[in-house]
């Protein structure tokens, strides 16, 4: 960890500094042991393309997302009225999210709370990166002849649009991305959203994530790429469910353009 440098807006501001972007890195982010690598992709891209970025570190708490989602609407207020007193006494004005439920809250739900910023989520960000040429991918070698398939979360795509950014992303890798049957606007829940990754399953025939993973193993594709870390744990159960671990990897965008850069 030590070649990762991690600025806190804490650190910025006692110099008078506030920083061009927040990095929002969300509860997964955090403590996920998984999502973390995402994190570390992420901040790695950052840095090599020289953005001036803090994350907010301890001051960080939760966007207040599964609360609301799971009917504690006074939880959601609190937690996000905590947030914006925060993020506006600091100043910020564009933040960037990995997380599509933390993209969500902080756009279009903040807002009414008193908290509006430029949020962007981090697939079209890796996407204004590779049109700027500042993430510059090295003629495909690292993917050349892989095929990879894209999950689109319901956050990230029925909710907020963005369809074509991620599959952008990946285009640049130089890998055959190949279509789910039920994908873009007539996608497939991974079977995590509405608060339902915190909770048991409810009775029924075939689990969510199942379905949906049979759905992904048909496209024969290597790779199963997310961008999200609840797409990222209910798919990753899903390639464990059907003993394809070893033989198909789930990855997030960050660390396919990380690998793409040598910088994992």
């Amino acid at each position: 960890m030590s070649e990762i440098k991690i600025p806190t807006v804490a650190e910025l501001a006692t110099n008078g500094m506030v920083p061009e972007i927040l990095f929002w890195v969300g509860c997964a982010g955090s403590y996920d042991e998984r999502y973390k690598n995402v994190t570390r992709a992420f901040v790695k891209i950052l840095n090599k393309v020289g953005v001036n970025f803090a994350v907010l570190g301890p001051e960080e708490t939760c966007t207040g997302d599964p609360a609301r989602r799971a009917g504690n609407d006074f939880l959601f207020q609190m937690q996000a009225l905590s947030n914006i007193q925060v993020l506006n006494g600091y100043g910020i004005r564009t933040i960037i999210t990995a997380c599509p439920h933390c993209f969500n809250t902080l756009k279009n739900e903040y807002p009414a709370l008193g908290g509006s910023y430029e949020v962007i989520h981090h697939s079209t960000y890796l996407q204004q990166l590779i049109d700027m040429g500042k993430v510059v991918q090295k003629g495909g070698e690292t993917f050349k002849g892989r095929k990879i398939t894209f999950h689109d979360s319901c956050y990230l795509g029925r909710a907020n649009n963005i369809y074509e950014a991620p599959r952008n992303v990946l285009e640049a890798l130089d890998a055959e991305l190949v279509e789910m049957k039920r994908c873009k606007t007539k996608g497939f829940c991974c079977g995590a959203g509405g608060g339902q990754l915190f909770k048991d399953a409810e009775k029924g025939d075939k689990e969510v994530n199942i379905e949906r993973i049979e759905e992904a193993l048909a496209t024969k594709a290597d790779t199963i790429a997310v961008a999200c870390p609840f797409c990222m744990t209910m798919m990753s159960d899903g390639v464990k469910n059907k003993n394809q671990e070893g033989q198909v990897l789930v990855k997030d965008l960050a660390e396919l353009i990380a690998e793409s850069e040598g910088l994992l």
